[in-house]
């Protein structure tokens, strides 16, 4: 009798244990899924020319989870792409990720210039994407771009200040230039000397990472 007391007694105790576990477990605040990041751009975003752990979205969430922020970057970059072409895929990407991102990072208009299009097409579609973003209450982190030296000034004064221009239009957060830092650099970029390497990547990583974890903070 004594034994089958006993027993019962350690039976109680485990239930009366597990009860009050899931208790505090309900009292407790629920802990909050990762942050959802958008890297949408082209092929600085893509990680043209690098294996898919170097790229620009693999190392930033990398990155974040070394600074305390739970995210997951998706990588929406497609190398060659203008604005143009990334005004057109933007709501076939927004739909294939399943959630509203926290934060979309645009990084688009070297391919516009590098081609020396009309600024003005880079600026509307430019435009256009951030006016979507912001019909759908996501943030936005926006690198902006520089021209190249050979395409003279009166190009880049109409091509570099579309950036803090739509930044502000917008109220989106402007990262001035995506490859500060690195542009010129020959020991950061690969063999192009337009792309960076893994240490280009890096560099870039540690230069927006401030901005972005503001952001998802």
């Amino acid at each position: 009798m004594k034994g089958r007391n006993a027993a019962y007694d350690a039976a109680r105790r485990i239930v009366q244990a597990a009860l009050l576990l899931f208790a505090l477990l309900g009292a407790m605040p629920a802990l909050a899924a990762d942050r959802l990041v958008l890297a949408f751009g082209d092929s600085l975003t893509a990680g043209y020319g690098l294996p898919p752990a170097q790229a620009f979205p693999v190392r930033l969430e990398a990155a974040l989870r070394r600074a305390g922020v739970a995210a997951r970057v998706r990588n929406a970059g497609v190398s060659g792409d203008t604005a143009a072409a990334g005004r057109a895929r933007l709501a076939w990407v927004l739909r294939s990720l399943g959630a509203k991102p926290d934060l979309a990072i645009i990084e688009l208009g070297a391919n516009d210039m590098l081609r020396g299009l009309d600024p003005g097409q880079t600026r509307a579609n430019l435009d256009a994407i951030l006016a979507e973003l912001a019909r759908r209450r996501i943030p936005v982190l926006l690198a902006g771009m520089r021209a190249a030296p050979n395409l003279g000034r009166a190009y880049a004064a109409r091509f570099e200040p579309i950036f803090p221009e739509l930044a502000r239009r917008h109220g989106a957060r402007l990262y001035p230039f995506f490859l500060a830092g690195v542009a010129g650099q020959k020991p950061l970029l690969q063999a192009d000397g337009m792309h960076p390497n893994a240490r280009g990547v890096d560099l870039i990583v540690r230069r927006i990472l401030p901005d972005v974890v503001t952001m998802l903070r």
